[in-house]
């Protein structure tokens, strides 16, 4: 399991904010929520929460903070964050397969 950021450092405005932005994944949501709660970033930033493609669009010096506190920079469009996106995708079909545990009542009316 893992935290990746990747190198797009796309330059944009959003808001009153001019930077390069990157993004921010994870294998899991439960990573990716941690990481981002450890960088300080604000939980509603998240973007397509609970899909394959989930993550928080960052700036440089959050970046540079993510991979001094572990995340591993890949390069943007590399085999590696496209294996990483296939592999989410096909756990998180997986996860909706699964049947549900049935929650067995504590007693009968």
């Amino acid at each position: 399991m893992g935290v990746y950021v990747d190198d797009m450092r796309m330059p944009a405005k959003v808001g009153r904010i001019q930077a390069n932005w990157s993004h921010l994944m994870a294998d899991t949501t439960e990573e990716l929520e941690a990481f981002a709660a450890k960088l300080g970033l604000n939980p509603r930033w998240i973007q397509y929460p609970g899909t394959w493609k989930e993550h928080y669009d960052v700036t440089d010096p959050y970046r540079e903070k993510a991979i001094r506190l572990g995340a591993e920079a890949v390069e943007y469009g590399s085999k590696e964050m496209a294996t990483m996106r296939k592999l989410k995708r096909e756990l998180l079909a997986v996860a909706k397969t699964e049947p549900k545990e049935e929650i067995q009542p504590l007693f009968d009316l």
